[in-house]
């Protein structure tokens, strides 16, 4: 009886297996293909009102950064920093050491005086975002945040201070932190998503992104927290990431329509607006539509002379065919 059990025992795991493979199969004819990802990495101009196209490359890479000598633009790629000259035409792209740090986001800012590179990376055995410091000619990262997340988007001008959003109560707001480790404070209490720290370059205030009106509007405040002041009032837009120019007199920010997100969320692969407006306050006006989200302008990106920024759109081309068809 024992030997008849154990046969049926056996047909049932093949059959099951049998059965498992089929349906794996099955779901993996289902799964819709994966379009392929081209990035634009553009230059625009405000002198002439014009886009200037640095590179194209198969993938996604992000988030570009324009070093304070004008050299070179630092953008993010598969975990890893990158530059490139925004000047040299069929450039190559190399590869900035961050050592042990490969899982860098798009999170990542130059200091003023070109001299480190602040970021943020989640170690695969953490799984959070926490910010480091590395040397402008690359080396091994600092840790700056022993608690995550936190996300890296501004450094003082002084290069003595980051600022960065952080998930410390469940509610994200914006802290500062000396750049060499300690305390950190937080700046922002309103409920909802504070985000995109960034300190103007007179270091008087820190300009953000908060939702705390129901759409996400820029705003800006003392680096000491105080007079929160809303910078933008759009009904039908939601703004995110303000960059403050070098000579301090204008911003540029990227845009959501309303109802195509949620005002807390900036994914890709949507149709955006970067839109132009002056430091002290007014209407903003927009110069570039263009597809893309998430990458496009996360961090500050404005040239040394305050006349161009950089930024990444991108193109969805022929899907990829899963594996197995």
């Amino acid at each position: 009886m024992k030997y008849k059990f154990l046969s049926f025992c056996l047909f049932a795991i093949f059959s099951t297996f049998a059965f498992a493979q089929q349906q794996g199969g099955a779901q993996a004819q289902q799964r819709p293909a994966r379009p392929r990802i081209t990035s634009i990495l553009e230059i625009y101009d405000l002198t002439t009102g014009t886009r200037k196209v640095v590179r194209e490359f198969n993938g996604t890479i992000e988030a570009p950064n324009w070093t304070p000598d004008g050299k070179w633009l630092i953008y993010n790629s598969g975990g890893l920093l990158y530059r490139i000259s925004p000047e040299i035409p069929d450039a190559q792209p190399v590869q900035i050491n961050t050592d042990f740090v490969n899982s860098c986001n798009n999170d990542h800012v130059v200091s003023f005086d070109g001299k480190f590179i602040a970021l943020s990376a989640s170690p695969v055995e953490a799984r959070r975002s926490y910010v480091y410091t590395v040397p402008i000619e690359g080396g091994v990262p600092q840790l700056v945040t022993p608690i995550g997340p936190s996300y890296l988007h501004g450094i003082s001008p002084d290069g003595n201070f980051l600022a960065y959003c952080a998930d410390r109560n469940g509610n994200f707001d914006v802290y500062v932190i000396p750049t060499r480790g300690g305390r950190e404070r937080r700046l922002t209490e309103a409920e909802g998503l504070d985000d995109g720290p960034e300190y103007s370059p007179d270091g008087k205030y820190i300009w953000f992104n908060s939702v705390r009106t129901g759409l996400m509007q820029a705003w800006r405040m003392k680096t000491d927290g105080s007079e929160q002041t809303q910078m933008t009032f759009d009904e039908d837009l939601n703004t995110w990431f303000p960059h403050v120019s070098p000579d301090g007199k204008q911003v540029v920010v990227i845009a959501y329509h309303k109802g195509d997100v949620d005002p807390g969320a900036h994914p890709a692969n949507k149709n955006v607006m970067l839109r132009l407006m002056p430091a002290e306050g007014g209407t903003p006006k927009t110069i570039v539509e263009l597809f893309g989200g998430q990458g496009t302008l996360n961090v500050n990106s404005w040239a040394p002379d305050s006349k161009r920024f950089a930024f990444v759109s991108y193109r969805l081309e022929d899907p990829v065919t899963p594996p197995g068809q």
